[in-house]
């Protein structure tokens, strides 16, 4: 089996961070999943009540102030 030399093992290293970079640097950055979901439920009725349940679980779970009894 040949022996590599230093000076072929660092060419090779060398083309492949070049190869990286030039993959990395060609991508196109993704849609931030967020971006896509906000207002897609906008004047959804169920969504609206889905809402209102977990509004009212959040209430429900809030300790009594004063005026509790």
């Amino acid at each position: 089996m040949p022996e590599t030399t230093l000076e072929q093992r660092m060419t090779v290293i060398e083309e492949t961070v070049r190869e990286l970079q030039d993959a990395v640097n060609s991508r196109t950055p993704k849609v931030d999943w967020l971006d896509r979901v906000i207002g897609s439920m906008k004047d959804e009725p169920a969504f609206d009540k889905m809402l209102a349940y977990g509004r009212a679980a959040r209430e429900a779970d809030r300790p009594c102030d004063a005026n509790c009894v």
